[in-house]
């Protein structure tokens, strides 16, 4: 599945992942961003970019109101 000629699609969309898909894949994401940064080439990097943005995202939209520490600020 493509969006256009150029750009595959990868990974399942994000709204048809359960809450506890979500919370895997954005835990393994975060996980594995360091390694990425650190030795990926520019389009792992693009893509693990890409693909963090989309479920952030995501969870976002289903948990608008989940718990801030208010202190927290970095």
């Amino acid at each position: 599945m493509r969006t256009d000629e150029t750009s595959p699609v990868l990974g399942i969309p994000p709204a048809s992942l359960t809450d506890e898909e979500l919370l895997r894949e954005l835990s393994s994401l975060h996980g594995t961003r360091h390694d990425t940064f650190r030795h990926g080439s520019e389009d792992a990097l693009t893509n693990h970019s890409r693909r963090t943005d989309e479920l952030e995202r995501e969870y976002l939209r289903r948990f608008p109101d989940r718990e801030v520490d208010p202190a927290r600020v970095r």
